[in-house]
């Protein structure tokens, strides 16, 4: 996957913390802290927005509509 450099701003403790994981070899790079730091905080959210739409859904009715026409849909199905 290509890359595209960017330019961030980050306070002084941000920057030491970041370096320490750098030191303590956790991360071969700052740009890597950030990087995987920036797509777990957008799988979260997204995963997070993913949730609060399906808590939208009202169960009964999801399933009814499941459910409707399958029991004439089942006869129909090839023997294998």
């Amino acid at each position: 996957m290509s890359k595209t450099k960017i330019a961030i701003t980050l306070d002084q403790r941000t920057v030491e913390r970041i370096d320490r994981l750098v030191r303590e070899d956790a991360f071969p790079s700052r740009s890597q802290v950030i990087q995987e730091a920036v797509e777990e905080k957008l799988q979260k959210m997204e995963h997070s927005r993913l949730a609060k739409e399906c808590a939208k859904l009202d169960p009964a009715f999801e399933k009814a509509i499941a459910e409707e026409g399958m029991s004439e849909e089942l006869g129909e199905w090839p023997e294998y």
